[in-house]
């Protein structure tokens, strides 16, 4: 059961769904006791308002008793205080409980998320991700601390003004149970349109957060194309004029629905008084009980309305759950085998044996019996042009993804037999895309020894090169970084990654690129501080960079997925083949 687009968004009512909602509810049935209580001492107060001014009126005011006036509107006085505490206090219980359940389900997501192979996160938007642990798990947030107890508030104070009513006056009770009915029509009415439009209002409300977020992302490229009056009428003339157009048929909506329950409850109200003021007439009425009809008529209209809200908003919890429940239960495409060992320290001894690939979604193999081995510490380098199947290789080797046939072992370990966290924990990678999280750059060296001392960081630094340019920063290694980095340029972030690769002293290293976009300068210092990084450790190196590929022991030439041709840099270049072409060519010597 797929979540679907558009106004079926809205999912029905899934006992399988609610069932699991209220396992993570059923560990705070304490706190749920306790507001059902404290509700209980709400709806008491809110129904004893009308029989207590009926008592004022026919046992105080008509029968001349002052002593049974203040009597009356003393005890009211004090049952309303104790409903407002009580009320008060439920609501800060269910709000505890409900940051508890929250709370609980972001853990389980981000958990979840964080064991989820690499396929996932290609196929999965971040933006969607994102919405499932902020906005979906909201909803789940009021629905726990507003709409739990609140719907059965509502529903007993409708019971109880009906059982009250029907006590009192049988023939008036019926009149109000008719306009019950005429209310109960329009709520539902109004919750069909309103289901539809406030979905509506949800999109476009996305849709307005998405391109924000797209056009500050991308305020580079904008303004260096000069596309800033084009962006400006296509958000005003366009989405942010659609947001507008659904936000006023919702006013329009929710207006129409206040305005039909008050045209309704004016009425009903003079219905009450016209057929009780002939009863009043004939002796079979009293005038108190007649203001107690009016007074909880004027009371049937907030329950009611709240009740038609919260169906909408029980519909969004089936479909956010449901879209929660989807990611957690999603599988691992990668996992550790039921019998998987942690693999011992490694010396780096890499072997490819008839492997090939396919993507799940994709029916071509990406690879083609990729048969090599490459000796503990030796440097290896992978040439190709784009989709040669490179960076496949590398993906292989961290197990990010299982080899469709063939096998790959590490010192004769076969990957699919060891633990995952034993292999990339010997690992370390520096990518072309150099990540740097928020926080101090000493905390982004560290990243992969978190127990590393201060010493052991700067050593690392200086090793690679970086110490220089970290000094001369105003805090030095305590400098904080935003996310990514983005005020240190993009050779001062590779250093930075390699300073990191460096520190967990890794037994494989990979670098994807690692030399790309980086300036002349900062590229003979990089290459400096390779120099300290590839040394005694086994190194897979896919670059442009040529320094770097004729520094390589062995460099393998991939095209379409095959291995073409494999040797040192001399050799390959003794005759004519792919790689000697690509030496020659004047963009791989500039790249």
């Amino acid at each position: 059961m797929g979540f679907r687009s558009g106004a079926e968004g809205f999912e029905k009512f899934d006992w399988r769904i609610t069932r699991r909602l209220l396992s993570y509810v059923i560990p705070h049935k304490r706190r749920v006791y306790i507001s059902m209580f404290l509700m209980l001492l709400n709806v008491g107060a809110s129904l004893s308002f009308a029989p207590a001014i009926r008592y004022v009126i026919d046992e105080g005011i008509k029968a001349g008793s002052f002593r049974n006036i203040w009597q009356a509107i003393l005890v009211l006085m004090l049952i309303q205080v104790i409903g407002f505490f009580g009320f008060r206090f439920q609501m800060l219980i269910m709000a505890k409980a409900g940051q508890a359940v929250i709370q609980e389900l972001r853990d389980e997501l981000f958990a979840q998320l964080q064991r989820l192979s690499i396929s996932f996160f290609a196929d999965y938007e971040t933006g969607r991700i994102i919405a499932r642990v902020i906005s979906d798990v909201n909803l789940l947030r009021e629905l726990i601390t507003w709409a739990l107890v609140g719907t059965v508030r509502d529903l007993l104070i409708l019971f109880g003004i009906f059982i009250s009513m029907l006590i009192f006056s049988f023939p008036l009770t019926i009149l109000s149970f008719g306009i019950i009915i005429v209310l109960s029509v329009i709520a539902n009415v109004w919750r069909i349109h309103a289901r539809k439009i406030y979905l509506l209002v949800r999109e476009s409300n996305a849709s307005v957060n998405s391109e924000l977020a797209e056009a500050f992302n991308g305020v580079r490229v904008t303004q260096s194309y000069t596309r800033e009056d084009f962006n400006q009428q296509r958000f005003i003339g366009e989405i942010n004029h659609a947001h507008l157009r659904n936000n006023t048929k919702a006013a329009m909506v929710a207006s129409l629905f206040f305005t039909s329950i008050e045209l309704v409850g004016g009425i009903a109200l003079g219905l009450i008084v016209a057929v009780g003021g002939t009863l009043i007439l004939d002796g079979e009425l009293t005038v108190g009980v007649l203001v107690m009809f009016t007074v909880y008529i004027e009371q049937f209209f907030f329950p009611i309305r709240m009740l038609a809200q919260r169906y909408n908003l029980f519909q969004a919890v089936m479909a956010a759950c449901h879209k929660i429940f989807d990611l957690l239960d999603r599988k691992q495409d990668v996992k550790d085998a039921p019998d998987a060992y942690a693999m011992p320290q490694i010396e780096g001894t890499i072997r490819f044996e008839n492997v090939s690939f396919q993507y799940q979604d994709e029916g071509e193999d990406i690879l083609h019996d990729i048969d090599f081995a490459v000796p503990p510490k030796t440097t290896i380098a992978l040439v190709g042009h784009t989709g040669a199947g490179k960076t496949t290789i590398i993906k292989l080797i961290q197990r990010f993804y299982d080899v469709s046939s063939g096998s790959i072992t590490v010192d004769g370990h076969d990957l699919r037999k060891v633990t995952q966290f034993s292999l990339r924990n010997q690992m370390g990678a520096v990518l072309q895309e150099s990540h740097l999280f928020s926080g101090s750059i000493q905390d982004n060296i560290r990243f992969g020894r978190l127990n590393a001392t201060d010493e052991e960081v700067e050593t690392a630094a200086r090793e690679i090169g970086a110490h220089d340019f970290i000094r001369k920063l105003p805090e030095g290694y305590e400098t904080e970084l935003s996310e990514g980095g983005t005020s240190l340029s993009t050779g001062q972030k590779q250093l930075i990654s390699l300073a990191r690769a460096y520190l967990a002293d890794p037994r494989i290293l990979i670098l994807d690129e690692a030399t790309s976009n980086i300036d002349t300068k900062t590229e003979r210092i990089i290459q400096n501080g390779l120099a300290h990084l590839l040394q005694d450790r086994t190194s897979i190196v896919i670059a442009h960079r040529l320094s770097t590929i004729t520094n390589a022991d062995i460099i393998i030439v991939l095209e379409a997925g095959e291995i073409m041709e494999m040797g040192s840099h001399h050799e390959l270049l003794e005759h004519d083949g792919i790689y000697r072409r690509l030496y020659t060519m004047a963009d791989l010597q500039e790249a």
